[in-house]
């Protein structure tokens, strides 16, 4: 027996000792349709809302309509947007760049830094860095082999971060 609506805690109990095929009944008895959700806490959760909205009266019409205007108002995507189709009819597409920063060094350039009296000399590739004739995936991975600890790439070269500004500039 599930209590009345007027004691929440007691119901949402004595619904969440049914199971999802009870639950499933009750939604349909609450809200006059079935439901394909098998999600047991939504199922408590919409049932609960539905009770109290039952006792207490639902959305005023004032905000019924403007629930309505704000939906009518939504620009409502339904599928993926269609890739750019030149009048050739090839599709244009554009290189990934990885999310550098603006002023990261491009592919070609080189990267020097001086540590512990020697010179780090690292390449810029197109997917990755070269360095001693090895290609790394990041420039961590170079400070890495260079350290033997842990470093970010970009703090060790010295390059802007992703926010545009050396470790220098900082104050640090």
């Amino acid at each position: 027996m599930i209590p009345p609506p007027d004691d929440i805690p007691a119901t949402v109990k004595a619904l969440g000792r049914l199971t999802v095929p009870e639950l499933k009944q009750r939604y349909a008895e609450v809200f006059g349709e079935p439901t394909r959700t098998n999600h047991k806490q939504y199922l408590v959760k919409r049932i609960i809302w539905r009770m109290q909205a039952l006792r207490e009266g639902g959305l005023s019409e004032r905000a019924r309509r403007r629930a309505v205007e704000l939906a009518d108002d939504a620009e409502i995507r339904l599928s993926a947007p269609k890739a750019p189709v030149a009048e050739t009819g090839t599709v244009i597409t554009a290189a990934f760049d990885g999310g550098r920063a603006a002023a990261f060094p491009k592919p070609g350039s080189v990267i020097r830094r001086e540590y512990k009296g020697r010179v780090i000399v690292a390449r810029v590739l197109p997917r990755g860095f070269e360095y001693e004739g090895d290609v790394y995936r990041s420039l961590t991975a170079i400070a890495q082999k260079v350290t033997g600890a842990h470093w970010n790439g970009v703090s060790f070269f010295g390059l802007p971060s992703a926010r545009g500004k050396k470790k220098s500039e900082k104050g640090e």
